[in-house]
């Protein structure tokens, strides 16, 4: 097939917004799914006009980025994180998840969370996603609405699913008000922004009674929406949803019905082959967060399996309390080096489909696979460069081999969404960081107790 030509100098032709040439693209598109060593991707308004290779000289644009020696390619997409939960970044460490969370996030947050306080937090975590090549991600997390404003602000994509448990949590002090207050927060914020999309959070199957989680995928089936829950994370948890259910947490999922395309399982550490043939059975997804198990040795997710039943896998970082960043370069180091050893076979999960996870299947997990994900004509302008020109990634064989194995988020140097820049140069775009940092400097005061 011939390439993606960029428009003709026609005077009635509207010029491109921006045209990036020279550089080394990764479409990873059916067109082009290998890398294309000297190209170009041409944005106008918020779209991707034209992708090819070569040097085109039958164009005009407001603005040409000179790119030889860095790697075009789609921004990475992050099928988990807490984004407010930079705010608890380093507060406890070395501990196991239970101990973790109930001794020591649940009564931070009880001290802390508010809209503002979650204003400020994901601010910072957006900043710090942009910074490390981040353009779309999903968020678990209560009083929502500070995300949301943040989001807005820092222009970048996300899910926003919020939360539901219940016991009492920020902003629902009373827990029967928990799908009440999803359902408000859905009418609030439903086509505000063509950058924000929605979702309900149940947390887990053992801190949501069979009513709530029921409730939770009735309201998101309600509005077409996706639905994360924490799955099988750690092996007590395993244990206590087989003492409430009498059955493996995803066979108690399937019961209640809560399993199907719009599903996000998270974690999904401890299952067995029926219950991975379940997920498959009703392609719900996966967001893998290697990182977080390690820290927390909450277990390695099967994964290898997974995709072996062509299960659609994303990786995802969790929150800073238990990571303790949002690079999902690194995550992808992490995630390759992490089952090459545990299954001992060093050909398991190649770079080439490490990279898919954090791009195009990220996508599709999320339902945005015909936005974003790929670099290719009429899809959204989400797209990140990435600075070559660096020792650790001297000399160049193989960009996806640099990606996994060696690049990390301080590498990325330009980053678009929907066609706007974000970041160039490394600097900061749409938010201001110094006062980010102050403000929640200013936050943690409190956090610790």
């Amino acid at each position: 097939m011939e390439p993606q030509k960029p428009p003709s100098n026609k005077i009635n032709d509207p010029p491109l917004d921006y045209l990036i040439r020279d550089a080394q693209v990764l479409p990873l598109s059916s067109l082009h799914p290998g890398p294309i060593p000297r190209g170009y991707v041409g944005l106008r308004g918020s779209v991707i006009a034209c992708v090819g290779e070569g040097a085109p000289e039958d164009w005009t644009a407001r603005e040409v980025i000179e790119a030889s020696g860095f790697l075009a390619m789609p921004g990475l997409v992050n099928t988990h994180t807490h984004a407010a939960m930079t705010l608890f970044r380093g507060l406890a460490d070395d501990l196991p998840l239970r101990s973790w969370l109930e001794d020591h996030i649940f009564p931070a947050e009880a001290r802390i969370i508010d809209a503002e306080t979650v204003y400020w937090g994901s601010l910072l975590a957006c900043a710090e996603m942009i910074r490390s090549g981040t353009t779309t991600f999903a968020d678990g997390y209560f009083c929502l609405e500070g995300t949301a404003r943040a989001v807005q602000e820092a222009g970048l994509r996300a899910v926003l699913a919020h939360g539901i448990i219940d016991f009492p949590a920020p902003g629902v002090p009373d827990p029967a008000d928990n799908i009440a207050t999803v359902r408000r927060f859905i009418d609030r914020w439903a086509g505000v922004s063509e950058l924000i999309r929605l979702g309900v959070f149940p947390h887990a199957a053992y801190t949501c009674s069979p009513a709530t989680l029921k409730q939770a995928k009735g309201l998101a089936r309600e509005h077409r929406l996706p639905l994360f829950i924490h799955l099988a994370e750690t092996r007590e948890e395993v244990d206590r949803v087989r003492q409430i259910s009498g059955t493996s947490p995803v066979r108690f999922l399937r019961d209640l019905d809560l399993l199907d395309s719009r599903t996000v399982a998270v974690h999904a550490n401890w299952l067995e082959a029926e219950e991975l043939d379940l997920l498959a059975e009703t392609r719900t997804g996966v967001s893998h967060c290697p990182e977080s198990n390690l820290k927390l040795a909450a277990g390695v997710a099967p994964i290898v399996e997974m995709l072996e039943r062509g299960i659609p896998v994303g990786l995802g970082t969790d929150g800073c309390a238990s990571n303790n960043d949002l690079d999902l370069l690194r995550e992808m180091r992490t995630a390759a080096l992490l089952h090459k050893v545990t299954r001992r076979d060093p050909a398991l999960l190649s770079a080439p489909s490490l990279v898919r996870l954090v791009t195009i299947t990220g996508a599709v997990i999320l339902g945005l696979e015909q936005e974003v994900g790929t670099l290719e004509a009429g899809k959204q302008a989400d797209l990140i460069l990435v600075d070559l020109d660096r020792p650790h990634l001297t000399p160049l064989y193989n960009p996806f081999s640099h990606l996994v194995y060696a690049a990390c988020g301080a590498d990325v140097d330009t980053v678009f969404v929907a066609g706007r820049p974000v970041m160039r140069r490394r600097e900061l775009l749409t938010l201001d960081w110094r006062e980010i940092r102050d403000r929640v400097r200013e936050i943690a005061k409190r956090a610790g107790g």
